[in-house]
């Protein structure tokens, strides 16, 4: 990829009110309406919003209209987000924001078997986490009460609290695809990492399932049991997320066009892009570009 191919428009770079000096940051905010630009920070964040149905939450490449409830943690500096007006005609919208370091959590104390959920939670949510609204109705209190508290010792307490209680939930799901997020895919079974691997680097080759079965000595019946099992996905549908993610962010961050970026990203057909596209980003290619730029700011 040239320099050329590089688009015009910049994701801004936020420079979030977090003081050096506090643990986080939090803003509790009553609004009618969202008009901030697409952007990204170096500080993880968690936002709460209350009262906005209808409203269009982007992030990398997840593109959702929210309910009345929405509770997302992302937790990577370079993953863009957005909340956007959308269909919503609230005037009375809540949103509360927190924001942190990584080092509040640093390695040393997550690695201690009593931090090893939280520890699991914020490597998820490096590609955002979306809550449910059953999590958000159990931990709305505390989140609520931790508005009170100020920035002492007992709101970092709270705070603390609020994080395990999250880190707890088995309802919570993903946002953005890893190959977008450009964050490498990780696991705790040693075959699936290797296979996760090897599709990162051969995406855009032809991969076959009985290849991979025997890249981890395997019979592909097994092999495709036990992805399931330890995935929630086919091979199939990783390999289509993967090369889907690719292409999501070779159409914001440069000026190909979709048929280069579709046999780029691995794909055999234009129009197999093209409706894959459509069927797992409700729109298409073209449409996903205009968008995503019409959130940019020029920097």
């Amino acid at each position: 990829m040239t320099q050329q191919d590089l688009t015009t428009a910049s994701v801004m770079r936020e420079i979030t009110p977090l003081s050096d000096s506090d643990c986080f940051y939090l803003a509790d905010r009553h609004k009618s309406s969202f008009d901030f630009p697409i952007h990204s920070h170096p500080e993880f964040e968690l936002n709460f919003i209350a009262g906005a149905a209808g409203v269009r939450r982007t992030v990398g490449d997840n593109c959702e209209t929210i309910g009345e409830y929405d509770l997302v943690l992302i937790a990577s500096p370079n993953l863009e987000h957005v909340w956007e007006q959308g269909e919503c005609h609230s005037t009375n919208i809540r949103e509360i924001t927190i924001q942190f370091t990584s080092d509040v959590l640093p390695e040393s104390l997550l690695n201690k078997n009593q931090f090893h959920s939280i520890r699991q939670m914020l490597e998820r949510a490096r590609l955002g986490l979306a809550f449910s609204g059953l999590t958000i109705m159990r931990i709305y209190r505390r989140l609520d009460e931790l508005t009170c508290h100020g920035h002492g010792f007992h709101a970092v307490l709270s705070f603390l609290e609020l994080l395990y209680d999250l880190s707890l939930a088995d309802d919570s799901r993903t946002l953005s695809s890893s190959s977008f997020a450009r964050i490498k895919a990780s696991s705790e079974s040693r075959r699936v990492n290797k296979v996760q691997q090897y599709i990162a680097s051969h995406f855009r080759e032809e991969v076959r399932l009985e290849q991979i079965a025997e890249l981890v000595g395997m019979t592909p019946v097994a092999f495709s049991r036990f992805f399931r099992q330890r995935t929630g996905r086919t091979l199939s549908d990783y390999i289509i997320e993967i090369r889907l993610g690719f292409a999501s962010r070779m159409l914001i961050d440069t000026t190909m066009t979709a048929a280069e970026i579709c046999y780029d990203s691995g794909f055999n057909t234009l129009s197999n892009f093209n409706r894959l596209f459509r069927k797992h980003r409700g729109c298409t290619p073209t449409e996903f570009r205009e968008n995503y730029n019409k959130k940019k700011i020029i920097i």
